[in-house]
């Protein structure tokens, strides 16, 4: 959300405020600070081991003053989050019209990704402005009836985000230098693997069949591992009690937005299920295998620059082995043109609001 933050900005006729619930403070606090974004109103939410009911009653609670004071004509909510979708809510019982960037992503089962599906659905029945990435998230969300004058194909404002940092941070820059020196282990002689998990309908043993595989690719000897473990406390039992102490796998703590699009841009190839690195990667080139079932991101799939492979061990290791030792491959997937935007989604979704 942060390049429409600054697009917004940027327009002579709009007045932007921002509203943060305080979740992940640690990472909210580095993008902030990296964008240099201000924020007018900090909701505070997060308490340890909190329910989805706990999240969402305390986000639609935290809201209902913030709103009334500031009487915004737009929300802005981006993404499949139960933030989004509480935020919309809270907009729409106060009768505040919602723009949703990001919008129209589906997989059509309500419990793969669990909850963002829904999140996404109940966020699309409250929006009057949709934000679509791509022209399939925009037939899904004509399929479910949404009006098309409310839809615009803008392109991913992860997209803009990404190409932004690297521009501006990552090019022959001290920046760089700095970030490289954060990670002496990395032996340029071997391949590096960049790896995330964090998804809820993983946790059920699918983040530890995923650490499995890892074992075994580490073992090869050729390649690095690098994972940074998420703050989830489940996520870091998963990874710590697989992981610690094996040769050649890094269990680093959650990066920073910059050094993470680093080490994106050095990987050999990504093994994730996160939804936004299924967008980024393939900006980069970089192949990614999505240790999901589902996607609600099909063009990256379709393009060939993404692969589907679950959490089953064996699965994850041939498909990697796969990339690491056929050229081929790794070619047809790294290839793969990006579906996912131009870097100019924030100025689109800017110059709609003006024009409204």
């Amino acid at each position: 959300m942060a390049p429409v933050v600054k697009a917004l900005e940027a327009a002579p006729n709009i007045e932007s405020l921002v509203c943060v619930t305080g979740q992940h403070r640690e990472m909210l606090d580095q993008v902030v600070e990296l964008f240099g974004l201000q924020v007018d109103a900090d909701l505070d939410v997060m308490t340890k081991s909190q329910s989805l009911t706990s999240l969402t009653g305390a986000v639609l609670n935290g809201l209902e003053p913030v709103l009334g004071e500031m009487k915004p004509d737009w929300v802005l909510v981006q993404g499949d989050t139960t933030t989004t979708m509480a935020a919309s809510l809270a907009s729409y019982y106060q009768q505040i019209s919602v723009g949703h960037v990001e919008a129209g992503l589906r997989t059509g089962n309500i419990y793969s990704p669990w909850p963002e599906e829904i999140n996404r659905s109940v966020t699309g029945r409250i929006a009057r402005a949709h934000f679509a990435p791509t022209e399939g998230a925009r037939q899904n969300l004509l399929a479910e009836n949404i009006a098309s004058d409310s839809v615009s194909v803008t392109g991913n404002t992860v997209i803009d985000a990404l190409y932004w940092v690297r521009e501006n941070h990552l090019v022959e820059s001290p920046m760089a230098t700095k970030i490289a020196d954060e990670f002496p282990f990395l032996d340029p002689r071997k391949r590096l693997i960049l790896v995330t998990g964090h998804r809820r309908e993983s946790h059920d043993g699918g983040l530890a069949r995923m650490c499995e595989a890892l074992v075994t690719l580490a073992s090869r000897g050729d390649v690095q591992i690098v994972y940074p473990v998420h703050l989830n406390p489940m996520v870091r039992e998963a990874a710590e009690s697989t992981l610690s102490g094996v040769q050649d796998v890094f269990l680093v703590e959650p990066q920073e937005y910059l050094p993470f699009v680093w080490l994106m841009d050095r990987s050999h190839l990504i093994i994730s299920d996160s939804g936004g690195v299924q967008e980024e990667a393939p900006a980069l080139g970089v192949p990614v295998l999505v240790t999901r079932e589902t996607t609600e991101r099909p063009e990256a799939v379709e393009s060939g620059a993404v692969k589907l492979v679950g959490t089953d061990p064996t699965t994850i290791v041939s498909a990697a082995t796969k990339l690491l030792d056929d050229e081929e491959a790794y070619g047809s997937m790294s290839r793969a043109v990006s579906p996912y935007g131009d870097g100019n989604a924030s100025e689109r979704i800017s110059t709609f609001l003006a024009q409204g």
